[in-house]
């Protein structure tokens, strides 16, 4: 019989309906009906027909009517909201935050896995998991290894032996011996006691990110967790029954505690949860409308699903991911600019870059030649000031591959990082059952990723930091040759000057967010827990710092197809030309003073899609390929071998 889970006010009521062709009115009234049922006063709701509701679903928050039949616009075990006219009880979902999650509406149950076995999982992985494009499961290996370490647990527990964790209490606790019959509230109550955290929930994707890492870790079989707990988080997880994770209140050892303690709450059944079904609800409606059941949970099972780092990794991996993306897209939209401002290319000459050989700065000028004006790719802009009288050009154009390059090898660096630490076992005690026993150590402890992620702001900072001052060259006639904020009629039009301040004003904003929060240690927990990393708050404004980023890129890149425009008919290299094509797929040339807004928001989406730098990929291997058939000997990269400047790219200024 089909069924309808409706909430009212602060509670949920389920609705079993024979007869699908009755209206949503219908429903409403049944659910009122089974709402003040209870209620020693009717709940205040002197007559259930005369009561005024509207019903929306719970996903997308979508109004129904009234009148329309239930089986036209629901589906069995839906959810949906009542909200009593006029009612000041009545309250409002928990919210997310706005624009993060595009899972909802458009989720489709991925057909493709990814198999787990806690040693080969990447933060692209990851990404796309957190993505919603792959469902998990586990190698039949770690299975394996799930089992025996469990069966070393249940042997301990058999011998009433004293380990920490397993039969005592934590952290101050530690030295309590806890009762054999009262192991399992031992680990709820630690579950319980823990989900303190604060603010507003992780996002959908954010919360399958951190879920999807937790199994990754369980699955090196090192945690003692059973292979039937594991196993109904990856139901959940595949599921997308989402616990309500709060992104504040880890310290960051021992591990995130918090944020894991939410996680775990959700699939004990208490707590809410989100699913592309039900939008937030209780829990257990959750997983029961999905089929699932609350996991119970055995001797220290509590303990292995909350001690970790997995809140800081998962959305520094989200980090790392986007840090790399923007890097790449950064040498794009600054090799525009400066084709734009009439820059040489001279000092990305290969000769150059090879007497100070770092990678990073190697692989940014290789970008920046393969996408100017040379035989490969000649540029009607450059022809036309070949012989002016400038010699070099401002460091915001010149020394780009010094600046972007260091922040390429500092992102590459902290991949690396967090792609250890995603495949690394990180709670306490450890089990080993090959050894036939379990130790307590400190892997715990975030200061790895937290250091690694602080040192991911300050390098992904320097992007924005030097791309708003390539703005303002765009923006200041003195300094472009081009009309004052990029737009006709000045003084009527006011063109990209507040645009130009608002990418003031996110770089202004990162200085604040690129102070380490890795420096600062709180004791907790009556000093046993007495240095922490503080790395939830370096991975939550690392993500909010490459944001900043995009963003501010997004405006450069804007200014710069503006400037294009009056630069016409020249035209630019033919990978500048697609980039600047791209762009005006979604945003048409500055004519006179709109909106702006939507144009930075459609620009940072090309940017988020990575769609700048797949415009400009194909442009960019070609020439490698014909211009750098091989390595030069002792070189740290291949990219230092280019062909040899013609006679016409021997002048002054190119």
């Amino acid at each position: 019989m089909p069924r309808f889970t409706v909430h009212i006010r602060d509670e949920w009521v389920a609705v079993a309906c024979r007869d699908t062709s009755k209206n949503i009115q219908w429903l409403g009234q049944e659910a009122l009906k089974r709402y003040i049922k209870n209620k020693p006063d009717n709940g205040g709701i002197v007559s259930v027909k005369e009561t005024r509701f509207l019903v929306r679903r719970c996903q997308g928050l979508g109004l129904l009517d009234a009148d329309d039949a239930i089986d036209d616009v629901l589906e069995d075990n839906d959810f949906v909201e009542l909200a009593i006219e006029g009612d000041t009880m009545s309250s409002d979902f928990i919210p997310c935050e706005p624009g993060v999650s595009n899972i909802t509406a458009a989720y489709k149950e991925p057909a493709e896995y990814i198999s787990l076995d806690g040693n080969s999982l990447t933060s692209t992985d990851l990404v796309n998991l957190g993505r919603g494009l792959y469902k998990i499961k586990l190698t039949p290996e770690a299975e394996k290894k799930v089992v025996q370490s469990r069966e070393l647990l249940d042997t301990i527990v058999k011998e009433n032996r004293v380990v920490y964790g397993i039969t005592t209490g934590f952290g101050k606790f530690a030295r309590t011996v806890i009762p054999i019959g009262k192991l399992k509230e031992l680990q709820e109550n630690l579950v319980r006691s823990h989900s303190a955290g604060l603010g507003n929930p992780l996002s959908p994707e954010r919360t399958r990110m951190l879920l999807a890492l937790r199994i990754n870790v369980l699955a090196k079989g090192h945690s003692g967790i059973s292979l039937e707990t594991l196993q109904a988080m990856i139901q959940a997880f595949n599921a997308s029954c989402l616990s309500f994770v709060p992104e504040k209140g880890t310290v960051g050892a021992s591990g995130d505690l918090a944020p894991l303690s939410h996680l775990a709450l959700g699939l004990m059944g208490e707590g809410k949860m989100w699913s592309p079904k039900s939008g937030w609800a209780d829990a257990k409606y959750v997983l029961e409308a999905h089929g699932l059941k609350p996991i119970s949970l055995k001797p220290k099972e509590g303990i292995a699903l909350i001690n970790g780092t997995q809140m800081i990794t998962s959305l520094g991996a989200e980090a790392v991911e986007r840090a790399r993306a923007i890097a790449q897209q950064a040498d794009i939209v600054a090799a525009l600019t400066l084709e734009v401002l009439k820059g040489t290319t001279k000092a990305f000459d290969s000769d150059i870059h090879s007497l100070r050989p770092h990678p990073g700065q190697t692989e940014v000028a290789l970008r920046f030649r393969s996408l100017l004006d040379s035989d490969h790719h000649p540029s009607e802009i450059a022809e036309s000031h070949r012989f002016c009288d400038r010699v070099q050009d401002a460091y915001t154009m010149r020394c780009c591959p010094q600046v972007h390059g260091i922040a390429n090898d500092t992102i590459m660096f902290v991949q690396n990082i967090i792609n250890t630490e995603i495949n690394s076992a990180t709670d306490n005690p450890m089990v080993f059952a090959e050894r036939g026993e379990t130790i307590s150590g400190g892997n715990f402890h975030g200061e790895y990723p937290a250091k690694a992620l602080d040192f991911l702001s300050i390098a992904v900072h320097e992007l924005a930091s030097i791309s708003e001052r390539r703005i303002e060259r765009l923006c200041n006639p003195s300094l472009s040759e081009l009309p004052a904020f990029l737009v006709n009629e000045g003084g009527l039009n006011s063109g990209f000057m507040i645009a130009h301040c608002t990418a003031a004003s996110l770089v202004s904003e990162n200085k604040v967010l690129c102070h380490p929060s890795s420096v600062d240690s709180l004791s907790t927990s009556a000093a046993t827990e007495d240095h922490v990393s503080m790395g939830g708050w370096a991975a939550r404004k690392a993500l909010r710092v490459v944001e900043h980023v995009e963003q501010v890129l997004a405006i450069e890149l804007l200014a710069a197809c503006q400037g294009i425009e009056f630069l016409r008919p020249l035209r630019t290299t033919t990978p500048l030309e697609k980039v600047y094509d791209l762009v005006r797929t979604v945003v048409k040339p500055w004519i006179k003073d709109r909106f702006m807004s939507p144009d930075i928001e459609a620009v940072h989406r090309l940017l988020l899609d990575q769609k700048v730098w797949k415009v400009a990929k194909p442009y960019i291997d070609k020439y490698q390929t014909e211009y750098i058939p091989e390595s030069r000997p002792n070189s740290p990269t291949a990219f230092a071998l280019d062909p040899p400047a013609s006679p016409r790219k021997r002048v002054r200024h190119e």
